[in-house]
């Protein structure tokens, strides 16, 4: 009780604008009972957005302003088994690994808000084995390209624009999957360990929206970057 008297004579002693600041937002939290860390994330989400919006527009720039040839994707990003040649075959197998993944996300979730400690654990735990999956396949396909001579500023099939929109692109999306897959591995931890128990499974949901977001960016990535 003094405790807490201490800190209501502190908040009177506050500026009066900082006064008005904390009673606005609480006012809006109790009105519209936001979650702040769903609002954060979706902030986040939204911010993050613009930020691939600009590196896909830039690609589409570089592509369409080059005067050197662009390199063909189903070529640059075949897969050779034994004498046959299939064309983006790596491509399409991480492409279904991440959806797949959005749908353990999904059941995660689900489980969670059903308070199922272990199932919503296992699926957590699944999702980020199906992205550190994803990760490991893009790290073969980089090293794949830089054997073959490509880099961020040539490659010897064409335009130099090619290896710079590639490494950028898809190096800042892996980067996001694999903080992703650190980020459900340490909420999957304190699922299982109960963490979640009185305060509620809403984290679960807010981890979700961060996969799915990432599952969708990759979505325009494989539309925009490796059909066109």
């Amino acid at each position: 009780m003094a405790q807490t008297q201490s800190l209501e004579d502190r908040a009177r002693a506050w500026p009066s604008w900082l006064r008005n600041l904390v009673a606005d937002w609480s006012s809006d939290q109790q009105t519209f009972k936001v979650n702040w860390g769903k609002a954060m994330m979706w902030i986040f989400i939204v911010s993050d957005m613009f930020v691939f919006g600009l590196l896909l527009s830039a690609y589409a720039a570089a592509r369409l302003s080059t005067t050197l040839p662009w390199p063909d994707p189903a070529r640059v990003f075949a897969l050779h088994i034994g004498e046959s040649e299939i064309p983006l075959l790596l491509i399409a197998i991480m492409t279904f690994i991440l959806i797949s993944s959005s749908g353990t996300m999904a059941i995660a979730v689900r489980y969670g808000y059903e308070r199922n400690r272990a199932k919503a654990a296992l699926f957590l735990t699944v999702t980020a084995l199906l992205g550190l999956t994803f990760v490991g396949m893009q790290a073969f396909e980089w090293t794949k390209l830089i054997d073959e001579g490509f880099r961020p500023w040539t490659n010897p099939l064409g335009a130099p624009q090619f290896g710079s929109s590639f490494f950028m692109i898809t190096g800042f999306h892996g980067l996001h999957v694999t903080a992703g897959v650190i980020y459900l591995t340490i909420v999957a931890t304190q699922v299982f360990r109960g963490a979640y128990e009185k305060i509620g499974y809403q984290r679960v949901e807010i981890a979700g929206l961060y996969w799915h977001f990432v599952d969708l960016v990759w979505v325009f990535i494989f539309a925009f970057f490796y059909l066109f």
